[in-house]
């Protein structure tokens, strides 16, 4: 059900990276997304920290399975299920767009393993970059322009992020308090609830049982109100569910099976 990012050498959406150069693609430029047809196939998209305030409003938030667990928002309970999306795969209404997903086609990334530089590079597959003749610019006099100047800015802020992420994740696995999650859901007129499982959750009876030290901890570092943000999202589970419902788009097996990764 919550799977974690593709375990290939390409992020999930990215089909083929590309570094962004004013000699290559110095005529290149962007054009806005008409669609987002990456992201039809996705029910689980990784999220920062950072974010789950917002994000906590409209996606249940859970964490990855595995070694390295990662937040992620779900947008749908099965695989290749998108309850956001319409027919024409736009958000079909006002809903948080996570930081991952505003990111798509470019994306910072190390092309020399033996340094830490990071380079802009983008998706050329993603049909937003091309030697097209409308668009926004991508260099002026070979100097990258202020579009390409502000989406590495936000990359940036991204790599930030996810930097912020990863401690926080790694004081959560000290903490022990991670779980094995499950939710059960009873659809109407189906005999057996739907049970999904294959993502981790916020073990709240651990969370209470923590030391006072421990708690002081987490109110003083601001884990506390993102793992709260983490448990009351959960409740949207069930409305996620009913939309897949109302558009048709539960599995064809009935009841369906866990919708493990």
């Amino acid at each position: 059900m919550a799977s974690a990012p593709q375990a290939s050498n390409l992020p999930l959406f990215y089909n083929d990276l590309v570094p962004l150069s004013s000699n290559d693609h110095a005529e290149w430029r962007a054009k806005p997304a008409e669609s987002a047809d990456f992201l039809k196939d996705h029910h689980a998209v990784p999220l920062t920290s950072d974010e789950f305030i917002q994000a906590g409003r409209y996606f249940p938030i859970v964490f990855s399975v595995g070694e390295n667990p990662v937040p992620l928002a779900l947008m749908g309970l099965n695989e290749g299920v998108n309850t956001f999306l319409d027919a024409d795969n736009k958000f079909s209404g006002p809903v948080y767009v996570p930081a991952y997903i505003r990111r798509y086609p470019f994306m910072l990334a190390r092309l020399n393993p033996q340094s830490e530089e990071l380079s802009l590079c983008f998706d050329p597959t993603s049909g937003v970059i091309g030697d097209f003749k409308d668009g926004e610019k991508l260099f002026d006099n070979g100097e990258p322009t202020q579009p390409v100047q502000e989406i590495l800015a936000f990359c940036e802020q991204f790599e930030q992020a996810g930097a912020r992420t990863g401690q926080f994740m790694e004081d959560l696995a000290k903490l022990e308090i991670l779980m094995d999650g499950e939710v059960a859901i009873q659809q109407e007129g189906v005999e057996q609830p739907f049970v999904y499982r294959g993502f981790q959750m916020v073990d709240e009876n651990k969370l209470r049982e923590l030391r006072g030290d421990q708690l002081r901890k987490l109110a003083q570092n601001g884990m506390l109100p993102l793992i709260y943000a983490h448990l009351f999202s959960l409740q949207l589970m069930r409305e996620i569910f009913a939309a897949q419902v109302q558009q048709g788009k539960m599995p064809p097996q009935m009841p369906a099976p866990a919708g493990e990764a």
